[in-house]
C-alpha cells in the first residue's frame, strides 16, 4: 500500500459521546469539513484515521459522507475499540460493519485494534476479517512489544501478518523507540503511526510559560505545568522554523517524518492542512535531530496518557 507521509486524523469530526464536542470542544460536521476534505485530496493526503468510538460513530459518518461524493482513491483507516464491543456472536464483525455503512465503503484499508484490551480474544477476529475481504490489512494500536509480537504470532498461524502500529510518539514521549518498536517495525516492514506527535499543541510553538493554554482545558491542565521544563525545547523549534521558513509546529512533524515514522494530525481547518503539506517537504539534517532529542530529553518530561501502559518496563 502506498500511504503519504502524513496521515490525517478526525478524531475531532463530529458530535457525541467520545466525539469532537465533549474532546475537543468543537461542533464540527459536514459544513464546516467540506472544505478540510477537499484541501488535503487536492495535495494528495489521502490517508484519513478515524475510528468507531469517536462520537459513537460520528465522525465516521462524516468522513463517509465525503468519500461516496469523491471519484478520487482514498485510503482508510479505522478501529475495534473494544470496549464498546457488543454481545453478538462476532463483536468485531458487528463494529466493522457498522464501520463499513458509515463510510460508505466495501472494505477497510487498516482496521486496527485500538487498544490491548485482550489480545487473545480480539486478535484473531482480525484474521477472518482480512480473509472474508472486509478488510486489507491490520493494525494494533497503544500494544507493546511483547503484545505486537503475540499478536503477529496470533495472525500468522491464519496467514495474516500486522501492517501497521500505531502508538503515541512525540519528542516528549519517544517510549515506544526506547522500547525497540519503532526497530521492530523497521525490521518487519510495518508501518508505524505517530499519534500526539504536537502534544495538542504543546510542541506547535503558540504556547510558552508566558502564553499558556485555556488553563479550565483539559490540556490546559495537563501541559501548562510542563511548558516552563520544555521552554529550551520551544526555543528551539522555534529557531528551526524560522531558518526553513515554516512554522514551529512543522518542525515537530518533520521530526516524527525524520525518524521513519507516519505521523497522525487532527485537522479541522484547510490552513492545517496546508500546514501538513509544508511539514512533508521539511527535510531536517542529522544535527537538528539530535538537537530536539537533546533539549527534549534534557527536560524530564513524560507525557504518557492515562490511558497508556509504560512501553518500557522499568525494573
Amino acid at each position: 500500500m502506498n500511504l503519504p507521509k502524513i496521515a490525517l486524523g478526525t478524531w475531532s469530526w463530529g458530535t457525541g459521546m467520545a466525539g469532537g464536542d465533549q474532546v475537543f470542544g468543537n461542533n464540527l460536521g459536514e459544513k464546516e469539513l467540506q472544505s478540510v476534505f477537499d484541501r488535503a485530496m487536492e495535495n494528495g493526503l489521502n490517508l484519513w484515521d478515524t475510528a468507531a468510538v469517536y462520537g459513537m460513530g460520528s465522525s465516521e459518518r462524516v468522513l463517509g459522507s465525503f468519500v461516496k461524493a469523491t471519484k478520487n482513491p482514498v485510503i482508510l483507516s479505522t478501529k475495534f475499540t473494544p470496549q464498546i464491543a457488543g454481545n453478538e456472536a462476532d463483536p468485531v464483525v458487528s463494529m466493522c460493519e457498522g464501520s463499513l455503512e458509515r463510510l460508505g465503503v466495501d472494505v477497510i484499508d487498516i482496521y486496527w485494534i485500538h487498544n490491548p484490551s485482550d489480545v487473545e480474544r480480539w486478535t484473531p477476529y482480525l484474521a477472518l476479517l482480512v480473509k472474508s475481504g472486509k478488510i486489507k490489512s491490520v493494525g494494533v494500536s497503544n500494544h507493546n512489544l511483547a503484545q505486537i509480537k503475540r499478536a503477529e504470532e496470533i495472525l500468522s498461524q491464519e496467514g495474516v501478518h500486522i501492517s501497521a502500529v500505531q502508538n503515541h510518539y512525540s519528542l516528549l514521549y519517544r517510549s515506544s523507540e526506547e522500547a525497540g518498536i519503532l526497530d521492530y517495525c523497521k525490521e518487519n516492514n510495518i508501518t508505524f503511526f505517530a499519534y500526539m506527535v504536537l502534544e495538542q499543541g504543546a510542541l506547535g510553538g503558540k504556547y510558552d510559560e508566558d502564553h499558556l493554554m485555556p488553563v479550565e482545558s483539559q490540556r490546559g491542565q495537563t501541559y501548562n505545568p510542563i511548558l516552563p521544563k520544555i521552554s529550551g525545547l520551544i526555543g528551539a523549534l522555534r529557531e528551526m522554523a524560522d531558518s526553513h521558513n515554516v512554522a514551529p509546529a512543522q518542525i515537530a512533524v518533520a521530526w516524527a517524518i525524520a525518524k521513519g515514522t507516519t505521523p497522525i494530525i487532527g485537522v479541522t481547518k484547510p490552513e492545517q492542512v496546508d500546514d501538513a503539506v509544508k511539514a512533508t517537504n521539511v527535510v531536517l539534517t542529522g544535527e537538528e535531530v539530535t538537537r530536539l532529542e537533546t533539549l527534549a530529553k534534557a527536560s524530564g518530561v513524560d507525557t504518557r496518557g492515562a490511558w497508556e501502559m509504560p512501553m518500557v518496563s522499568k525494573n
